[in-house]
């Protein structure tokens, strides 16, 4: 048996769940963070992180549109010709981001009109960009999926975290519960204004790396 067959049959009979197909939606959460590590999707942070509730709905946008995304181009990786590469995959992407816009209008209109501006940027979102060309475009549509899932999820959770606390110290309340009425504390005019939030993934960052060993020598 040759050495191809054997890799090609070791792959085919590879779990679906195997711990490298685990790494591919874990190391996103942390050692290769879209945001924090790779310094991908700021622009996003700064713009629908003001309550808690958008950036939910704007992370899971960015996850569903990034792993069908990946998958999509993985599927579709040896008929597309080089030059037009990256032509396809901006279709790819637009025809999701279409699809998840109008979904979002019918089931959540006053959400929709807040965030209507920024869901259709994610099609030029440099997360998936470069999910795509630098894994859709040469792995299987599988791995591909659960690559895009943990990128989304990465970004997602960054992106929750920081809004959480600018409604909570921006605007005194999180989520509908008030709480400025009782800890005036909690309204600091600052944490409105957009520029909280290179602040605060700034911290996330330096907690990140603080307490992850493979993140210190990284500049």
């Amino acid at each position: 048996m040759s050495t191809e067959t054997a890799t090609a049959i070791q792959q085919k009979s590879e779990p679906l769940f195997s711990k490298k197909n685990q790494r591919l939606v874990s190391d996103p959460l942390n050692d290769n963070n879209p945001i924090t590590v790779q310094v991908l999707g700021i622009c996003s942070a700064l713009a629908v992180t003001s309550q808690v509730v958008n950036a939910g709905i704007m992370a899971l946008c960015v996850i569903f549109v990034t792993a069908f995304a990946n998958l999509t181009i993985s599927m579709l990786r040896n008929y597309i010709p080089n030059r037009i590469r990256m032509i396809v995959q901006l279709v790819v992407i637009a025809t999701l981001v279409t699809l998840v816009s109008e979904v979002l209008k019918a089931a959540a209109y006053d959400v929709s009109k807040q965030l209507s501006v920024f869901v259709g940027l994610i099609i030029t979102n440099c997360i998936i960009m470069g999910r795509l060309e630098a894994f859709a475009m040469a792995n299987k549509p599988w791995p591909s999926f659960l690559d895009g899932i943990g990128n989304g999820i990465g970004y997602g959770i960054i992106l929750i975290g920081v809004a959480f606390f600018r409604e909570l110290f921006g605007a005194g309340s999180l989520m509908g519960i008030d709480f400025a009425s009782q800890w005036p504390l909690f309204t600091n005019g600052i944490m409105v204004l957009p520029i909280a939030s290179i602040f605060l993934i700034g911290i996330f960052i330096w907690i990140q790396r603080s307490f992850n060993p493979k993140l210190v020598d990284i500049s």
